[in-house]
């Protein structure tokens, strides 16, 4: 996945508006009809958005070999408000010194920050225009978007400000699986268009014929960095209330529990003796959370939140982060097979995210080269100590895991700590090698510990 923002030099802009004068030309010679409804609905959309499209550079501090220098960065952005307020993303826009802001009839103005969260990605702006009223978009209602539904991508892609790219919604709630590495958005399921987002399309419009704003362009999925027919915006039902909050008070309070959790799978749905996989496994209940004082426990398994239905990550997030604190999150769970519901106060999420400890490199002799290239071996004091691991972890040390296998392949790495084989527990090294005996060659399950939390790992050979 990368995020569309786009560092750019003059010298590109100039090959780039060569490049575009060039298209021009040839379009010029040629003959562009306009007569279709398709068409003329397009022209009309763009029109009445395009003059609240803001072309955004920000200026970032960065320290390359111990030296601070300063980069100017390329981004899309719209206003949202006749006092200009200017919406867009949070990665673009966040940790500027300074925002410069080129409105859509070549006017440039300095931008202050508003306010952030990085949970979706969003960033609001206030223009400095002596009290001059501005165009701005309307907003639209993205849960009435249909899948082949003509939208419009607006925006700087490249630093081409004032392009506009036009294509189909494809999927209306995407959800990205977490990949290990930092999350994007982690609250935000997406609108999934093949409008041609670029880099520098960052925190532009995605609108409907109507000219409605339906989401934010954010980013997209491709092996070159450029367009390869898959964009992904945050539609705009979930980003409106994180703009109001902002503008409001300057931050977002999102809506905290005090869980981790893992996704559902089919896969492990089979070991929870679940029919379907839909739904989100709690990994960790932090302690004196409102989950824990509601009663949640380790794997349960959430299937709605106030009614809602949950089918993954993605969306358990966003519902809770939308509960203000203070009020009820009624949670649907499936515990042991058995359905239940559970009454959590929701809390503010604390002000500053604990990060678990890394410990230095562990190299040990494994004792056990176990099933598909795992080596494991006893958890002793030392490993303990070295883990900081809490007294109630128990099970087994993973040493090494061998490349390509299919243990790496599902996801487990060293120095996870096995709890639990099928939901039984792994004890030591010796109750674990009885737990696998005759389990070559078939699919199983292993609970582990990593960074203060559970997850569920499913392995096939």
């Amino acid at each position: 996945m990368e995020r569309a923002a786009l560092v750019i030099t003059a010298p590109r802009i100039r090959r780039r508006a060569a490049l575009l004068g060039l298209a021009v030309a040839v379009a010029a010679a040629g003959c562009i009809t306009t007569g279709s409804g398709r068409e003329r609905a397009v022209i009309r959309a763009k029109d009445l958005v395009a003059p609240a499209l803001v072309h955004i550079r920000p200026v970032k501090e960065i320290f390359t070999s111990g030296k601070r220098e300063e980069v100017q960065v390329v981004g899309s952005g719209f206003i949202i408000s006749p006092d200009g307020y200017v919406v867009t993303n949070e990665h673009v826009a966040g940790e500027s010194k300074f925002v410069r802001c080129v409105l859509y009839n070549k006017n440039e103005s300095e931008a202050k920050v508003v306010g952030v969260d990085p949970y979706t990605d969003i960033a609001v702006l206030k223009l400095d225009v002596g009290g001059e009223k501005l165009p701005f978009v309307r907003l639209g209602v993205s849960s009435r978007l249909k899948a082949g539904q003509t939208v419009l991508a607006l925006g700087s892609p490249h630093g081409l400000a004032r392009s506009v790219s036009a294509g189909i919604v494809s999927v209306t709630d995407r959800y990205l699986e977490d990949r290990g590495e930092e999350m994007v958005s982690p609250f935000n399921t997406w609108i999934q268009t093949d409008a041609a987002i670029n880099p520098g399309n960052s925190g532009g419009a995605l609108i409907n014929t109507r000219g409605e704003l339906v989401g934010i362009n954010n980013l997209i999925i491709s092996n070159t960095g450029s367009y390869a027919g898959l964009g992904f915006a945050i539609p705009i039902d979930v980003a409106q209330g994180v703009m109001d909050d902002i503008i409001k008070h300057g931050r977002v309070i999102h809506g905290y529990l005090g869980i981790r959790m893992d996704d559902l799978t089919p896969d492990k749905a089979e070991f929870f003796g679940v029919q379907r996989g839909e739904g989100v496994i709690i990994t960790a209940v932090d302690k004196g959370s409102p989950a824990m004082k509601a009663g949640v426990k380790v794997n349960d398994i959430v299937t709605a939140v106030n009614g809602k239905e949950v089918k993954n990550l993605g969306e358990l997030r966003r519902n809770v982060s939308a509960i203000h604190p203070g009020e009820k999150a009624g949670l649907q769970l499936l515990r042991e097979g058995k359905s239940m519901s559970v009454m959590v106060t929701v809390d503010k999420r604390p002000d500053e995210p604990v990060e678990a400890v890394k410990p230095e490199e562990e190299k040990a002799t494994p004792e056990l080269a176990l099933l598909l290239g795992v080596g494991l071996t006893d958890l002793n004091d030392e490993y303990r100590q070295k883990l900081e691991l809490p007294d109630d972890v128990r099970g087994v040390l993973v040493t090494e895991v061998e490349a390509g296998s299919p243990a790496e392949e599902a996801g487990l790495g060293q120095r996870d700590v096995i709890v639990k084989f099928n939901l039984k527990p792994a004890g030591d090294l010796a109750a674990f090698k009885g737990l696998v005996k005759g389990m070559k060659g078939e699919k199983f399950m292993l609970t582990v510990y990593r960074g203060g939390a559970y997850l569920n790992i499913v392995i096939k050979s």
